[in-house]
């Protein structure tokens, strides 16, 4: 990975040297296992913990966990928020004994100013497949999906479709699901709804988030 960037422009030339790398599309058809991703940060705002859930996709079984405990790794900028959790997330999926097929990142993937969110960096530094699943847009506009589960409509940004806005529940207000690495949006959203069987936000989104607020205590 080389030496981590100190300044936001040595973060800018890394985005744009590693955006090169994305491939868009594919993805496994039925993933035998996905990992959650998500960090929780101290009161401070500088120490995190960053956690990785891994699940079974045919019961949403727990498979191995990892959680990694330390400093943000970069400074607060809008639009280079990854560079924050990156190694922290890396540590903790060293970690793991049970390596992912797909990973799901709380946050976003082309949803994302420069087209380069958390999910497309982790895709293409790990080389795995990759998505975000976002509580909140960070960019774009959009028309309101049906109220039926299952219902989406394009995310759309400057003329793009960067994304999805996915209901996964009825009558719940939707998530915002876009592609990291090697994924396609269908697929991510078909996943996005198979994760998340009983409430608005994935089993993995829940799960990650449970464990890095826990690794924080």
């Amino acid at each position: 990975m080389g030496a981590w960037p100190r300044t936001e422009q040595e973060a800018l030339a890394v985005q744009d040297a590693l955006r090169s790398q994305l491939v868009i599309g594919g993805g496994p058809v039925r993933p035998a296992t996905v990992a959650g991703l998500d960090v929780a940060y101290h009161e401070d705002g500088e120490r995190l913990a960053a956690a990785v859930v891994v699940l079974d996709t045919a019961d949403l079984s727990v498979r191995d966990t990892a959680v990694v405990r330390g400093g943000a790794a970069f400074p607060y900028v809008p639009g280079l928020f990854a560079f924050r959790e990156i190694p922290a997330l890396l540590e903790a999926l060293g970690k793991l004994t049970v390596r992912p097929e797909v990973l799901v990142c709380d946050g976003h993937g082309l949803a994302h100013p420069r087209r380069f969110g958390l999910a497309c960096h982790l895709g293409v530094l790990t080389g795995l497949p990759s998505f975000g699943v976002g509580k909140t847009p960070l960019i774009g506009s959009w028309d309101q999906p049906g109220e039926e589960r299952g219902a989406r409509a394009d995310l759309v940004d400057d003329g793009e479709t960067v994304g999805a806005v996915l209901r996964t529940r009825a009558g719940v207000k939707p998530v915002f699901v876009s592609v990291g690495h090697r994924m396609d949006l269908d697929g991510a959203c078909d996943l996005t709804l198979r994760l998340a069987s009983r409430f608005r936000l994935p089993e993995t989104t829940r799960l990650a988030d449970r464990a890095c607020r826990d690794g924080l205590r």
